[in-house]
């Protein structure tokens, strides 16, 4: 009777001492926010059958790019736990590192036979597995793969999905609501804009979507998506820290994506589930804008470098840059929240077909300021810069360096209609313009600037004279 009691309660303790496994069929809810910069903050919430006392949770599915010591389980729902310890498995089971556990371990090689097709098995143990196979099989070494290798089992180490381990203690049996959250890389978005210029260039329609990105190494399905525009400032890894954030609760028609304030950031929340799958890239609308009033710019920028050394002719066949500024408010058609992101415009040809005519990078750009997009180098309106003339002024032994230089600037218009081309030269040290053929103004404290007239079919010259004081 004491014998098949001990054999008993050996039975009952390896039962217990069995992990209990969570697998996604388990998740009841997931929501997923998603910020720039390689940043996201998973809440994975699932139901989960606990026995009374210390057992092991290993919560699979999670994320392979987590980071461990944001990650934080609390009970949602039924009695309390106590968490006594958890390790993050991402070293994930291939072929690879399945040989690399099993570096001075035994293994068998089976070889077949091509003529009878039986196989043969020896005995080899596994020398080096880093830089290809070395095997020992009896009294001789051999290098690669000379069969096929069997293992016995797979090491306890070496996870098919990455898995969090979580060692706790639950104050009763039963179904509690877990929920889990950490932090993550491997998931990234960033903001899409097509924009479609009127044939006039003074409008375009302009749609944005959001581009998600997943790398992280596991799936979300049916998850409450968020993202966050705006730089979140971040601990650099040697002082990282573990840390949890709330999401805000928005309330959002179905399909659309609501956008609120968050801190200084902004938010913006799609009012249906969506999944994300590993490896994959997902597009959303985020907001259409059918007319934005726009203005284009033809704009030539200078450097600083020959206002204080000899340089005779500066430029041949200089490009003008071509620029659209786009104010994002109401009155303009838009004032809206634009997230950081790749502007791409496009405008129909004679035909009615569509083509690209440029794109560009736009930073984070708020309601009421100006987003400046450079589509490209014009084709038909160049420019020549000459230094006309140099001269270094005399000072006193304490005074500053002067310098005096002379410049032209040479514009064409081979466009059938007149264009106002905005000329920038940044000018360092103290500058004053001495002598000028054109009207012009300071633009900041380093840069002068003219707006030049240059007719259809024509061109128009500016010349200008410099002091500068360094």
């Amino acid at each position: 009777m004491g014998h098949r009691f001990w054999v008993l309660a050996l039975m009952v303790g390896a039962a217990q001492a069995a992990p209990l496994r969570s697998t996604l069929d388990d998740q009841k809810a997931l929501a997923v926010t998603v910020y720039n910069g390689d940043l996201a903050l998973v809440k994975d919430t699932r139901q989960v059958n606990l026995p009374a006392g210390q057992s092991v949770l290993e919560l699979r599915d999670v994320s392979a790019q987590m980071r461990p010591e944001t990650a934080l389980l609390r009970v949602a729902q039924g009695k309390p736990i106590t968490l006594l310890e958890q390790n993050f498995d991402f070293d994930l089971l291939t072929p690879a590192k399945l040989l690399e556990k099993y570096v001075g371990r035994e293994v068998r090689v089976l070889r077949t036979n091509p003529t009878s097709g039986a196989d043969t098995s020896e005995t080899a143990t596994v020398l080096a597995a880093s830089d290809g196979v070395v095997l020992r099989i009896g009294d001789r070494i051999e290098t690669g793969l000379p069969g096929r290798l069997v293992f016995d089992a797979v090491p306890d180490n070496l996870r098919d999905r990455p898995t969090l381990a979580v060692s706790l203690d639950s104050a009763g049996a039963g179904q509690r609501a877990l929920e889990l959250s950490y932090l993550t890389g491997g998931l990234t978005w960033q903001a899409d804009y097509v924009a479609e210029l009127a044939a006039d260039e003074k409008s375009l329609a302009l749609s944005g979507w959001v581009t998600l990105t997943n790398r992280s190494g596991t799936a979300y399905r049916d998850a409450r998506l968020q993202l966050v525009a705006g730089d979140v400032n971040r601990v650099q890894p040697q002082m990282r820290r573990g840390m949890v954030m709330e999401q805000m609760v928005a309330k959002a028609d179905a399909g659309a994506m609501q956008e609120e304030s968050l801190l200084d950031y902004h938010l913006y929340t799609l009012g249906r589930p969506t999944t994300l799958a590993d490896q994959q890239t997902k597009q959303v609308a985020l907001l259409s804008a059918p007319i934005v009033k726009v203005s284009k710019e033809y704009r030539l920028t200078g450097t600083e470098y020959y206002y204080a050394a000899q340089a005779g002719e500066i430029g041949r066949a200089l490009k003008v840059a071509v620029l659209l500024n786009l104010v994002n408010s109401k009155a303009a058609g838009l004032g809206l929240p634009l997230p950081a992101g790749v502007v791409r415009a496009y405008q129909r040809d004679a035909s009615g077909g569509v083509q690209l005519v440029g794109e560009d990078r736009i930073d984070h750009t708020p309601e009421n300021e100006t987003a400046l997009l450079k589509l490209g180098e014009a084709f038909d309106v160049t420019a020549r810069r000459t230094q006309t003339d140099f001269k270094a002024l005399t000072v006193g032994k304490n005074e500053r360096r002067q310098f005096e230089s002379a410049y032209r600037i040479e514009l064409k218009n081979a466009k059938k209609t007149p264009v106002i081309v905005t000329v920038l030269e940044p000018i360092p040290g103290d500058w004053q313009v001495l002598e000028s053929t054109l009207p012009h103004d300071k633009a900041d404290a380093h840069t002068a600037r003219w707006r030049v007239t240059v007719p259809a079919g024509g061109g128009q010259m500016l010349a200008y004279r410099v002091r500068v004081r360094f």
